[in-house]
């Protein structure tokens, strides 16, 4: 048949029934268009189909004979970007990227109709469009700007990079969908693995002979645990608990069983009901209270009391503090299951050359990767490369090995390329996902709001295996007393096995659960004396000179009363609003609602180091030799910034490769909010040691002025210049740099004591955000209607940036509040699985606090995790302030909130 796509014309030979997504990325090699569902659920792969928006993945090729397509290939005109795609790069719109061809043709098929559209209209042209990252507000602002011609904003000249605007270094391969994430360019001769996975939560099975189905579909080989080199990864070094393919006993319902590997189409035919594999169900442990009783099965026989660790805090007397107060609070909070909902899929290749494999995959942590492959195939590990694609969203859920190991396995024993690509449905069934939390916590304060004593008990889910298990539980009891002075602590976590999923890093590691709780209660104990909620958390908000609970002296840094200053008069407006709102309405009531947050950056209580190069090559070019992969935050750019104005040269000089294992040094995991602070500091180190060398070769003092036209090298120092061309000097590596600097930072940690007494962190993030909800009491339903947060980040590297990273935690941390609530064998796709759409998140204001850390670049700390933390704690302290319920359990599903309201008949009135 005939196809016209973007004003070209192909014939295409094959099923009318084929996905139109799937021809225009297979057959045409337009990968702009992205799957994130197969099920016209995310949006991401909407095309233009006679100028009307479409999901093609529901679109069969058929419906398209004939009639003109237009992909984001075709937004471009002679190589010069729409004006949309030039207001999505000034308004920092696309974060990871993977929704962004969506969002723009979706906002193309409006643009077309209306050039200056409402911000509703905006929202209801790009409703059918699911992003995790940016919290929406950023596209909006983009759309509504494209009406304006837009020049491509230039990049920051040297010396102003830092605190700048600027667009980012890999947007344009983002709005113009050039960017390469999992599952774009397989080679075209690869295999593909399907992974057959358990039905059952918790089983014994055997396997029967494989033969007939490997001849009846021609596949290539059928992998077995008894394949699998060593059966066993995770992610500390003496827990290697989960099996690649489970050997005889499963203990999640989607635990990794056997992997067919073959033709795509030919494992795509299989039907799982044929597979000679034979289950005895039994019954699974399910929740913390059955795991933690006496009598419970074992879920890995090795594990006690289904214990996989404890740990806490303690510090001073408890029972004194509690016995001088003047008010006591206290409360049993739960959350549930969240499922990390990205919208690109884990997807990779591997290929064998030689006696090495290279992984080409989705990932936030390619040299833990690299290592846990290498463990897994007994490999030295260099002989394993694993080369980061984009990565389509990951807020911790990339951390664990998804495809990486199985597609290592089978392109290191058949000699061929091996891709995986997971279905949304397997994605949600096999991933981690953030701990369910149960907590019992106690707050006490004296007759002036000053808190006495703290006490909480934090039981976390971890599911069937350990995972980041130990850093949730061992993360929390340092944060559970929130951001304020308390003089008695005793703070204690554990992590239990269960069969469900197993539970990971999930941007917060567990704070933003105990966030619930310490801020409920301190809404408890502002409420019982008649203190005003913002005024309580002023009382006790931690200061620079303060001691925390782990009596670490915060000498610098502690941004939280400047956050809490900022917010006081948007505080007293919005409580007059609602006050005023409520005067006229009887089932629709408004409250104000405020949380605070502190986030320690980085690894707890252990080395956690970067190291960074950036090299000056023949060609004149500087290149960033970046080990820290960006998964949409923007570290690329950020650590460009950094460079830049470090060294003295203007951004547009640089190039970068990111996270490639052989062409970069090991950064560390992008995760826990340290790539700004821990990576920028090793990259502002690094670009400072090839300035040292310039001026060095050129016997210049410190203060000279550096530029670079071609490979001529100019040193300016005093009236005097000095030229050197690069291009003369000779190469170091293969990479053609003839000066190379490095740097290395390790932020000073201590471990923690048996009481954990200690350093656990360098420094930590701060913010205090309010919320203005609308609650209909006759529903039980809520609106957010307005945030405004105050973040203290240190110094705004990239203010867009950071304004984007805080909308984009908002807009999860609403998720937690009101929609999000994974049921393991239930919720396993976008429709049965609620997150925000751009109708959910409200109108959002930041005020950036730069309360400067002097350890970090140029006085920066992180924002990735601090953004989520205190929205859940706002939006129910309001949905208290408009109702009188006080919420303990999250989600805040309408018949939750709705049977809570029937016992309280007064609360709307």
């Amino acid at each position: 048949m005939r196809l016209i796509v973007n004003g070209k014309a192909h014939t295409y030979h094959g099923s009318p029934l084929k996905r139109l997504s799937d021809v225009l990325r297979d057959d045409l090699g337009l990968i702009g268009t992205k799957v994130g569902c197969n099920a016209g659920d995310c949006g991401a792969c909407t095309v233009m189909l006679e100028g009307r928006q479409v999901c093609a993945c529901l679109t069969p090729v058929a419906q398209a004979a004939g009639r003109p397509v237009a992909t984001v290939e075709g937004l471009e005109a002679h190589g010069t970007l729409s004006r949309l795609q030039r207001s999505f790069l000034k308004h920092g719109a696309a974060q990871c990227g993977i929704c962004t061809p969506g969002m723009l043709m979706a906002a193309t098929d409006l643009l077309a109709e209306k050039a200056k559209p409402s911000e509703q209209e905006v929202m209801d042209a790009i409703g059918g469009v699911l992003c995790r990252c940016t919290g929406y507000r950023k596209i909006v602002e983009a759309v509504l700007d494209a009406a304006r011609t837009i020049p491509v904003p230039d990049l920051p000249v040297a010396g102003a990079a830092v605190g700048a605007r600027s667009t980012k270094v890999d947007g344009l391969a983002k709005v113009a969908g050039r960017e390469r994430y999992g599952a774009d360019y397989i080679p075209a001769d690869a295999l593909w693995v399907r992974v057959i996975r358990s039905p059952h939560a918790r089983a014994t099975f055997t396997l029967g002979d494989f033969a007939p189905i490997v001849q009846k579909y021609g596949l290539t080989r059928v992998f077995t645990a008894g394949d699998v080199p060593r059966n066993g990864y995770g992610i500390y070094p003496d827990i290697k608990d989960q099996p690649v393919l489970a050997d005889g006993l499963v203990r999640y319902k989607g635990e990794a069983v056997v992997a067919l590997v073959g033709p795509r189409e030919s494992v795509e035919a299989v039907r799982p009901g044929e597979l000679p594999i034979h289950y005895e169900a039994e019954a699974p442990i399910v929740g913390v209270i059955a795991a933690a009783a006496s009598d419970a099965r074992l879920v890995q026989a090795d594990k006690p009391g289904n214990l996989l660790i404890e740990g806490g805090v303690k510090k001073g007397d408890v029972a004194k503090g509690f016995a001088e107060a003047a008010a006591l609070a206290e409360g049993l909070f739960q959350t549930s299951f969240v499922e990390h909902a990205y919208i690109e899929p884990e997807a990779g290749w591997a290929v064998r050359v030689g006696e090495r494999i290279e992984i080409h995959a989705t990932t936030q942590t390619p040299y833990m990767d690299r290592d846990e492959i290498a463990g897994v195939m007994q490999l030295p590990p260099d002989r394993i490369r694993v080369v980061p694609t984009a990565c389509g969203g990951g807020f911790g859920g990339k951390l664990d090995l998804s495809v990486q190991p199985l597609i290592a396995l089978a392109a290191w024993t058949l000699g061929k390329p091996v891709a995986c690509v997971y279905t949304r449905p397997e994605s949600m069934a096999a991933s981690t996902k953030r701990h369910p939390a149960r907590i019992t916590a106690k707050f006490a304060c004296d007759a002036q709001g000053r808190l006495t004593a703290v006490e909480t008990w934090a039981d976390f889910d971890t599911g069937a295996y350990a995972s980041w298990g130990p850093t949730v539980a061992n993360r929390v009891p340092v944060h559970a007393t929130g951001p304020y002075r308390v003089p008695h602590v005793k703070n204690w976590g554990r992590a239990l096995f269960t069969n469900a999923p197993p539970a990971g890093a999930f941007r917060g590691f567990g704070v933003p659960q105990a966030a619930i709780a310490h801020e409920t209660l301190m809404d408890d104990l502002a409420l019982k004396l008649g203190i005003d909620r913002l005024e309580m958390r002023r009382i006790n908000a931690i200061r620079a000179g303060d001691l925390t609970a782990t009596n670490q002296k915060l000498a610098h840094s502690a941004g939280l009363p400047q956050c809490l200053d900022a917010l006081k008069p948007h505080w007293d407006a919005l409580g007059a609003e609602a006050e005023r709102f409520n005067a006229r309405r009887k089932n629709l009531r408004r409250g104000i609602g405020i949380g605070c947050m502190w986030y320690g950056i980085g690894n707890t209580s252990m080395s956690n180091p970067s190291r960074m190069r950036v090299g000056l090559r023949a060609d004149g070019r500087v290149m960033l030799y970046n080990g820290a992969v960006d998964i949409g935050q923007g570290s690329n750019t950020i650590l460009t910034q950094i460079a830049a104005d470090a060294l003295g040269l203007p951004m547009a000089l640089f190039d970068y490769v990111m996270g490639d294992t052989d062409r970069t040094a090991d950064a560390g995991k992008t995760s826990a909010s340290r790539q700004t602070f821990i990576s920028g500091k090793a990259t502002e180190l690094a670009a400072r040691d090839l300035r040292s060398q310039i001026l060095r070769l050129a016997n210049a003092g410190m203060d000279a002025s550096l530029t670079l036209h071609g490979t001529i090298l100019t040193v300016a120092d005093t009236g005097t210049t000095h030229q050197i061309d690069l291009a003369q000097l000779p190469r170091l590596n293969r990479d053609a740099d003839v000066l190379l600097g490095e740097g290395v930072f390790d932020p000073p940690t201590t471990m923690l004591d048996e009481d954990g007494q200690g350093v656990p962190y360098a420094t930590y993030g701060f913010a205090a955000q309010i919320a203005l909800v609308e609650v209909d009491t006759d529903l039980g339903t809520v609106k957010v209607k307005k945030i405004i947060a105050a973040h203290d980040v240190g110094k705004a590297i990239n203010p867009t940036q950071v304004e984007g990273q805080i909308q984009g935690g908002i807009a999860q941390g609403l998720g937690l509040a009101l929609m999000e609530e994974y049921l393991p064998g239930r919720t396993e796709n976008l429709h049965d699985y609620l997150i925000p759409t751009v109708g959910d998140v409200p109108e959002i204001d930041c005020i950036l606090i730069e309360d400067a850390e002097p350890l970090g670049p140029y006085g920066a700390k992180g924002v990735g995790e601090p953004g989520l933390v205190p929205t859940a704690p706002a939006i129910l302290g309001a949905i208290r302030h408009a109702t009188g319920v006080r919420i303990t359990e999250v989600p805040v599903l309408p018949h939750r909130l709705h049977a809570a309201l029937q016992h309280m008949p007064m609360a709307a009135e």
